[in-house]
């Protein structure tokens, strides 16, 4: 009967259950099974729940992403990237991961990024001879890039569920994030100086324009890293700031919003959330399950009797995050394999903080990696492109986006050292 009722729910996901609904499934089956009352699910949700004080810091910043996409700070912010990096080898390439990378760090890995950037961005990209198959494999792995950097969701969401502080894991994420953008970069230079694609002619006066029509939002990073290591503000109070501030700016100043459609933005920012939130509490429901059922002990068992180095055991991890990362949406998989890999992580003396960047890099990767990397699809819709020529544009940036995983991985220093050097609390 059990292997009935494991059947029917594995076949629920194949069909297309929503995924809350799954998790649920299995963590009630797992709590029947152990004969401990399903209330307890509940019970543990509600004490997670009120544990975790930095939790309305999520529909914070998401409520303050919709409102820059729904604005015209996109354009702005290309219109600035462009005049100060237009005139570089490869510079539109360059100006498309910087926009990319700042966008997705404000709304997630959600697709915002490549539906609010691809009509700009692409055919821009045509126009000055870069080639179509390279500016679709560029737009598509672009669409995750920034993950890494504060107030990304997803690093919220991992020191949420792994306990690490949120502060040390913005700070850690930073310079691994820069990394992967520079690999990209060098790779976009080689690719436009082979195809000799169109350069921009540096303009002072282009800059000193650009930079005064985008100077509000310009700020806006700058507020939140100076006010959380400053030591000025806390997270929450840096979330409603900057939800305040995008608000004044966009309405306001730039006045791209009107004060009647606030409503309607809060309300699908708000849907995100709320999917968020309901994985989030049927995962901690699954979660409790397989902590009583000592299945992280039980996998650590087995992958010591066979693992006994370090370096092997982050390869392992890298595959199968990569696969979870394809397969998965990465709020489901944050959330129902953290709290999985980390204590078997810890005992191969990774570091919790940068066992977060290196889960968060192999995510960001997966969402653009065949078969069904969720960005792949994506651009598939935005860019009218069957998804087999998205296969194959996003090949070479994901070959490069692996080779700065592996350096992320084998060097910790690129993630702890701000947090060290500082003394990140």
């Amino acid at each position: 009967m059990t292997l009935f009722i494991v059947a029917v729910i594995t076949l629920m996901a194949v069909l297309g259950a929503p995924i809350f609904i799954v998790i649920s499934s299995f963590a009630m089956l797992g709590f029947y099974l152990a004969d401990i009352p399903i209330a307890v699910i509940i019970v543990d949700i509600y004490n997670k729940f009120s544990n975790t004080p930095l939790l309305y810091t999520i529909p914070l910043f998401t409520f303050a992403g919709y409102i820059l996409a729904e604005s015209k700070t996109s354009v702005r912010i290309v219109n600035f990237s462009r005049a100060v990096l237009g005139w570089l080898p490869g510079g539109l390439a360059i100006v498309s991961l910087a926009v990319c990378a700042f966008f997705t760090a404000f709304t997630g890995a959600s697709g915002v990024t490549i539906i609010a950037l691809g009509g700009l961005l692409y055919p821009a990209l045509i126009k000055e001879k870069y080639p179509e198959k390279f500016s679709l494999g560029l737009l598509t792995s672009s669409g995750s890039l920034g993950l890494l950097f504060p107030p990304s969701l997803p690093i919220i969401l991992y020191g949420v569920v792994s306990g690490t502080s949120i502060n040390q894991l913005f700070a850690a994420g930073l310079i691994p994030g820069i990394l992967l953008i520079l690999l990209l970069s060098i790779y976009s230079i080689v690719t436009a100086k082979k195809q000799k694609a169109v350069k921009r002619r540096f303009s002072f006066k282009e800059v000193l324009k650009a930079t005064y029509e985008t100077k509000w939002e310009l700020l806006i990073p700058f507020i939140i890293i100076i006010g959380i290591y400053g030591g000025f503000v806390t997270l929450g109070e840096i979330a409603t700031i900057t939800i305040v501030y995008a608000l004044f700016i966009e309405v306001f100043i730039y006045r791209d919003i009107r004060i009647t459609e606030i409503p309607d933005i809060m309300t699908r920012s708000m849907i995100l959330v709320g999917g968020i939130l309901i994985i989030l509490g049927s995962a901690y429901g699954l979660t409790n399950y397989i902590v009583d059922a000592r299945v992280p002990m039980v996998i650590l068992d087995f992958m010591k009797e066979y693992i006994s180095s370090r370096f092997v055991f982050l390869i392992m991890l890298n595959v199968f995050l990569l696969v979870v990362g394809c397969v998965l949406d990465i709020y489901s998989a944050l959330l129902v394999v953290v709290p999985l890999i980390l204590p078997i992580a810890i005992s191969y003396n990774v570091n919790p903080v940068h066992l977060g960047i290196i889960f968060l890099t192999n995510l960001e990767i997966g969402y653009s990696t065949p078969p069904v990397g969720m960005n792949l699809f994506i651009s598939c819709f935005r860019f009218k492109k069957p998804v087999t020529t998205l296969y194959r544009a996003s090949i070479p940036f994901l070959i490069i986006l692996f080779a700065g995983l592996m350096i992320i991985t084998y060097v910790p220093e690129l993630s702890l050292g701000l947090v060290e050097y500082f003394e990140i609390k």
